[in-house]
């Protein structure tokens, strides 16, 4: 049965006679076939928002329901591919349709046609529940796909079959009580609902990201939340595109979330040169893209959020641990505050719907590292960072505020460093990381003892030098002490060497926990024998002029491959400053 359409305001449409439809609803709109999805029910008068342009329709438009709420597809053909934000593939509309997508033009999700080779990893007479791993399919060189029972399904193994098969071919038959199921690789799966798991873990290791400020500072754990606000032009999306690229997950869902095209255009031009560290091969070969970019319709912005979620909970349930980037969320709030105003709710702050918070909640929260259903203590995470752009900078706007009540790390782009070209331009006096001390035992084991030690001294000395700048500013540095005046030179060496670093440099784009952990040491261990050297009477001009200062600096150039070379550094700076200690001595 159809309804009609009785109002046409931009994205949203009211329709009558759909009494007998659901909330989140999927429904095509006119002879034209708009895809759109209820939002709200008032008798028997439905409002849609509208996935497309809806220029030129008019009243009496005929509306049909699905009958199936908003679903993502899953199965093998996600990985690589690039989507909108309803997950309709780009690629192929592209072929299909040219340049410009078509309104009402309708694809599947997935290519039906192509094969895969299916590989079982269980045997006939098996007991399998939901969760419990099928088969594999080799999907590209890094991403093993592994095929799942689907939900609420359990039984035993009729029959299971290797071979080739497109993923709406049946690969597998399971006996349940209601009758014998057959299974194919293809998965359905609403998007504002989670998938469900065993039990929910606390985030305890770190997700290494190569960048250094986040990973002494500010760290995120597998299954963390990270906010990262800013200002235009700050940096949002280079730190997106640095985690993108370098952060140890397995899988990687980067979401454009209405942000500029170009931005888009930069991440598929650049993940297929680039070499995943581990593997070495295309990044783009871990990669799913959903590209909803400012010239898209503006109501598709929520549904590309919700889709990017569900595919890396999907990824999730296979055991991956997945980072989600989400770019930016601010976009997503305002075709919120769009479709709130066009459904004549009343409005919260800054004209927001009150609802705002509790949607950005059902995101954040869906983030988690998790135990999953099935066989064995199989454990995976969704670590999620949405950036965030408040208009003019300002923190105390609603969907900053919102975030950050959420979120367990918080890196403050700033402007001014970002002005001074000073990238990633995270502030480390209004950053913050709730996860450090809990993941204090895992640098412990695993980088080294003294590495936390080497975070407290970094995070005091930058400290010191806030406080020390006022003074500097109003009587200049001559009046500091020798001992303050060290500070001062310690907090530059870290600012500018350490904390600094070049995305598009070869080496310093990336910094393994090792080589952080040496270069924090180089720096320590400077600062205290120097300090030992002023205390010593030694004249602070030579402190500073010593080679191994210049060596410290360029440090951070020292391929992954040569860290021996810090050693060599290490031995030259004890034995200068040490000599520069002893001669001042000497002449007392």
């Amino acid at each position: 049965m159809a309804g009609k359409t009785v109002k046409i305001s931009g994205p949203l449409i009211v329709a009558e006679g759909m009494a007998d439809s659901r909330m989140y609803d999927v429904v095509r709109v006119s002879e034209m076939g708009l895809i759109g999805e209820i939002i709200e029910l008032r008798g028997d008068k439905a409002s849609i928002q509208v996935y497309e342009e809806t220029s030129g329709l008019g009243p009496g438009e005929d509306v049909y329901s699905t009958g199936e709420p908003l679903s993502a597809e899953l199965a093998p053909g996600l990985i690589a591919g690039i989507f909108d934000g309803i997950q309709r593939p780009l690629t192929t509309l592209c072929f299909k349709y040219g340049d410009r997508i078509s309104r009402g033009v309708s694809v599947n999700n997935l290519d039906r046609g192509k094969k895969w080779h299916f590989t079982p990893r269980v045997r006939v007479g098996d007991a399998v529940s939901e969760g419990d791993i099928l088969g594999v399919v080799q999907e590209t060189e890094i991403v093993e796909h592994r095929i799942m029972v689907p939900n609420g399904v359990a039984g035993k193994v009729l029959s299971v079959s290797e071979g080739e098969f497109n993923i709406e071919e049946t690969v597998a038959v399971i006996e349940t009580p209601s009758g014998a199921k057959p299974v194919c690789m293809l998965r359905k799966w609403p998007v504002r609902k989670g998938r469900p798991y065993r039990e929910k873990l606390a985030p305890d290791m770190p997700m290494v990201t190569g960048q250094r400020v986040i990973d002494t500072l500010f760290p995120i754990a597998k299954g963390g939340v990270a906010a990262v606000p800013g200002p235009f032009g700050s940096g949002k999306t280079v730190v997106q595109h640095q985690l993108a690229k370098w952060a140890d997950a397995d899988i990687i869902v980067y979401v454009g979330c209405g942000e500029r095209g170009n931005e888009m255009t930069d991440v598929l031009n650049e993940f297929p040169q680039l070499k995943d560290p581990e593997t070495g091969e295309p990044l783009m070969k871990r990669t799913v893209l959903i590209a909803n970019t400012s010239d898209m319709p503006v109501a598709a912005r929520e549904a590309s959020i919700y889709t990017g979620i569900t595919i890396a909970e999907y990824f999730r349930d296979m055991g991956y641990n997945v980072a989600v980037m989400a770019d930016s969320t601010s976009r997503w709030a305002e075709a919120l505050r769009e479709m709130s105003g066009r459904l004549e709710e009343m409005p919260g702050d800054e004209g927001y719907p009150a609802y705002l918070s509790s949607r950005l909640a059902e995101f954040y929260e869906r983030a988690g590292i998790v135990k999953l259903l099935g066989k064995g203590e199989r454990v995976g995470s969704v670590t999620a960072i949405g950036a965030v752009s408040p208009p003019g900078g300002d923190l105390s706007e609603p969907v900053s505020q919102a975030t950050l009540r959420i979120v367990k790390v918080f890196w403050g782009l700033s402007a001014s460093l970002a002005y001074r070209r000073h990238f990633p331009a995270i502030d480390w006096l209004i950053s913050y990381s709730l996860y450090a001390d809990k993941m204090k035992e895992w640098y412990d084991e695993n980088v080294g003892r003294d590495f936390v030690v080497y975070r407290q001294f970094v995070m005091r000395v930058l400290q010191e030098e806030a406080a020390l700048d006022e003074i500097v500013r109003l009587v200049g540095m001559d009046a500091l002490s020798a001992k303050d005046r060290l500070t001062m030179e310690t907090a530059k060496i870290i600012r500018e060497d350490y904390l600094h670093q070049n995305a598009f440099h070869e080496v310093d784009t990336y910094t393994s926990l090792k080589k952080q952990f040496l270069m924090l040491r180089l720096i320590y261990t400077f600062h205290k024998l120097a300090g030992e050297a002023v205390a010593a009477y030694a004249d602070l001009g030579e402190i500073l002029a010593c080679p191994c200062k210049e060596k410290i600096g360029r440090a951070k150039y020292i391929p992954e491959e040569n860290l021996s070379d810090f050693d060599e550094i290490f031995r030259e700076m004890n034995a200068e400053l040490k000599a520069l200690a002893a001669g001042e001595n000497e002449d007392v």
